[in-house]
């Protein structure tokens, strides 16, 4: 980033932030990487007055033994000045931004490597004391400058179809977005924009007319949509007397007359149905507003840009050129019929001015990239919104693919429905747990919490810890997999830190007695690693928030759960007699390091929409 001179504080005042960062009623996690960059603008602006936009750069450190965090600014400086004719070497310069750190609490030390990376040491003090706020108020978001308004359009299935892997992926995507800004105290809406309007609804309740005659007073008993879809399909393409029929219902159903309304909420509420035994099995909160409840609006938003001078005609087509794309959106069709592009407007429309959102997230597959790219430049063009003060973005995802490296699909090349794939994990993971012996330790209750908390959780991890914008293979055999960084491996992992506690008969009360009273020490390698790593997790979550990207949460989750086994193998936490097996000693700072790393694997396990169980 590069240093905004309004942002940055007087030095007097370092140590004030620092505090009134760890307050927030003395909760909020503090984001070391923020406050280091802060100390470190300050001491550059400081030392260096004259440069204006200093790029300031603190990451992490990759080697310990150089110390916790890094400042890389001054190389790039050096770049600049040079520019400009000054030629001072980066040494000088990391030398000069040392001499102006102003006091603080983090800093323990600062050594100049190399050409002049600034490496720094934390105080062991600052960041104990850091790791009992976590342990007595819990893992509470970093302080948030102002609640937003956050629109996640996710999952969006088509009514009359079969949900498939594709909604699969922006389901658990979305729905993992939707906690992380609900996480940082936002208000979040997430919508559902479901395929519930268009000209298919014609053939589908000609068809339902045809089979249920009675359907006004008797509901009918559609047990298959998919197969009562293609059936209707089928006969919308070989009877032309019935499709002529089939677009005179879509006529009556545009026109809201009430049979051809009643018949089109039923066909709705047979797809509601499945769509929510998905939803229940993935634990998903969503909020239905279908391309049908933007109806209305379209019309207004036709006005609007034929009264502002954007629209074309072309070949009896209106038309919208959005500066900078080769692809307009076509408003209105040459048979008077609006479109996906006139839908979409109208939804961001909504979006922007009735929901007045801060931020807008569309969670669809990679290929509706170019879509959203022209109707996001097409609602800037009219006025609606300024990208500096709105963020609108798309965040797209890539194909599932079958072990075979090619479009998952079933053996006879059918599309794989996903309630078949939720009830194949789960009988795989009841599989997993039986060759475990868990059936001979967990009662039937425990076993069956195990069961779905295994088979969902590694499902929504296997998604969520690839790349979102690469194509990610699904195998279950891979996911299942108690090893390397796999839900399996973590939540066995999280389960047996919960356990040292309990196998050492501590309970819950003297453990929050404890946090309060004994300062965790950080003085062996292994614990200061581990507390280092905990303490990461507000800067993990910044990083998502910026650029969306889920996987990085989950590198971090399985980095502590390894930082964690390093930890556990070299300390002892309790330590029992060699014959007895009783209990002799308890070194309670390290049962706290224990507890921490648990609460923040809790949280971001949550963030991920996975449920952990406490015995598995």
């Amino acid at each position: 980033s590069r240093i905004n001179t309004e942002d940055i504080l007087d030095p007097t005042l370092i140590t004030e932030f620092l505090q009134e960062e760890m307050s927030q009623n003395g909760k909020a996690m503090l984001n070391i990487n923020q406050c280091l960059q802060q100390i470190f603008g300050e001491a550059i602006s400081t030392a260096y007055p004259g440069i204006e936009n200093a790029p300031l750069t603190v990451t992490l450190n990759q080697q310990a033994k150089f110390g916790d965090y890094q400042c890389n600014s001054a190389m790039p400086m050096a770049q600049m000045m040079k520019a400009k004719g000054q030629k001072v070497s980066p040494r000088e310069i990391a030398e000069k931004i040392v001499q102006n750190i102003p006091n603080n609490e983090l800093i323990e030390r600062t050594e100049i490597a190399g050409p002049g990376f600034i490496n720094v040491h934390l105080k062991r003090m600052f960041v104990s004391k850091l790791l009992s706020n976590l342990l007595v108020n819990g893992v509470q978001p970093p302080s948030l400058k102002k609640k937003k308004k956050v629109v996640v359009d996710f999952s969006s299935p088509n009514i009359a179809k079969e949900m498939h892997v594709g909604h699969l992926r922006s389901t658990i995507i979305g729905d993992s977005m939707c906690r992380l800004f609900e996480f940082l105290g936002n208000e979040v809406l997430r919508l559902n924009h479901v395929g519930d309007w268009g000209t298919q609804f014609g053939m589908l309740i000609a068809h339902l007319q045809d089979k249920f005659p009675n359907y006004l007073s008797v509901s009918p008993p559609i047990g298959d949509l998919q197969a009562f879809y293609k059936a209707s399909k089928k006969r919308f393409d070989e009877d032309e007397e019935f499709k002529k029929r089939a677009y005179q219902c879509v006529v009556k159903l545009q026109s809201k007359d009430p049979d051809f309304i009643k018949a089109w909420n039923l066909i709705c509420d047979v797809s509601r149905n499945e769509f929510q035994k998905v939803y229940n099995c993935l634990d998903i909160r969503i909020e239905e507003r279908g391309e049908s409840y933007y109806q209305d609006m379209m019309t207004v938003v036709v006005k609007e840009f034929e009264e502002k001078g954007l629209v074309q005609l072309d070949e009896g087509r209106k038309i919208v050129f959005a500066p900078g794309q080769s692809i307009p959106l076509t408003i209105v069709k040459s048979d008077g019929g609006y479109t996906y592009d006139t839908s979409d407007l109208a939804a961001i429309k909504n979006r922007l001015f009735d929901e007045k959102a801060d931020i807008i997230i569309y969670v669809t597959d990679s290929g509706q990239a170019v879509h959203f790219q022209v109707v996001f430049a097409a609602a800037q063009l009219i006025g609606w919104y300024d990208p500096k003060v709105t963020r609108v973005e798309h965040a797209g995802f890539g194909v599932v693919l079958g072990e075979d490296k090619k479009k998952f699909k079933t053996r006879s090349g059918d599309t794989v429905r996903l309630m078949d794939l939720l009830e194949e994990g789960l009988k795989r993971s009841m599989d997993k747990l039986k060759e475990k012996g868990r059936d001979k330790v967990l009662t039937p209750e425990e076993l069956l919490k195990a069961q779905r908390a295994v088979a969902f959780g590694c499902i929504k991890y296997a998604d969520l810890s690839h790349n979102r914008i690469n194509d990610y293979i699904f195998s279950f055999d891979k996911m299942l997999d108690d090893r390397g960084n796999t839900a399996a491996y973590l939540l066995y992992a999280f389960t047996r830190i919960r356990s040292i506690a309990r196998l050492a008969n501590i309970q819950e009360a003297t453990l929050h007695k404890a946090a309060e009273t004994t300062e965790v020490l950080l003085d062996h390698e292994k614990e200061w690693k581990l507390g280092k790593c905990i303490l990461r997790f507000p800067e993990i979550l910044q990083k998502i928030t910026d650029d969306l990207l889920l996987h990085t949460l989950c590198d971090y989750l399985y980095e502590l759960a390894t930082t964690f086994t390093e930890f556990y193998d070299n300390c002892y936490c309790v330590e029992k007699d060699r014959q007895t097996g009783e209990v002799v000693k308890v070194n309670m700072w390290r049962m706290l390091i224990c507890e921490a790393t648990a609460a923040v694997m809790a949280k971001g396990f949550d963030i991920l929409g996975i449920n952990p169980v406490q015995r598995m």
